[in-house]
């Protein structure tokens, strides 16, 4: 049974929609290191039961996904929900990787020279960037020979956005360079207008 937060009819047009792995993949990393119990709860705190009991396959609200993150951050000790996070992040991009970035895109990206290939994959994340940012307005863009992503007013910032930056940096170290790094100097859940990934 598809949950009322997904079904395209029912959900409100003036409401912003980002991806389903911005939900799936946090239930997916809670249970493997936390286990049934504590995603019901971590669910429960968000008020988002039946999403973890049928799982979002399309686009889904935006509200919703904001309430997941917040009640990860909330219902446990810092390091666990950045770790939680990150582990949700890195298997968004696992997700992308084996289902939604063609295996041709994918091969050529791995043999260009980092400097050809960063553009063309930041090309690709500003394309779909309401799959991660929702109603947050997004420039990807090189600056003096670095990547870099800006969301401002990123409706998913949580305090270092442990799960963006995973799935940005599990991409680039994909498909464009094995040692990149991502750093994420400015963060809109520390006050910043716009959170900022290099």
């Amino acid at each position: 049974m598809q949950d009322e937060l997904t079904r395209p009819a029912e959900v409100d047009a003036a409401e912003p929609r980002v991806g389903p792995n911005a939900i799936t993949q946090i239930a997916a990393a809670l249970r493997a290191e936390h286990g049934e119990a504590e995603a019901r709860r971590v669910f429960e705190a968000a008020d988002l039961l039946p999403l973890l009991d049928s799982p979002p396959a399309r686009m889904t609200r935006q509200s919703a996904a904001i309430a997941l993150h917040g009640a990860l951050a909330d219902a446990l000790p810092p390091a666990a929900a950045e770790r939680i996070a990150a582990d949700a992040g890195r298997r968004t991009a696992d997700y992308l990787l084996a289902n939604r970035i063609p295996r041709a895109a994918q091969w050529l990206l791995r043999r260009l020279p980092a400097r050809l290939a960063a553009p063309l994959l930041l090309k690709a994340v500003a394309k779909n960037a309401w799959t991660f940012a929702g109603s947050g307005r997004v420039t990807a863009r090189m600056e003096q020979g670095r990547a870099v992503v800006e969301i401002l007013d990123n409706p998913l910032a949580t305090a270092g956005c442990p799960w963006h930056r995973a799935v940005f940096a599990r991409l680039f170290t994909a498909l464009v360079a094995p040692a990149a790094e991502v750093s994420h100097p400015a963060c809109c859940a520390r006050g910043a207008l716009a959170c900022r990934f290099e």
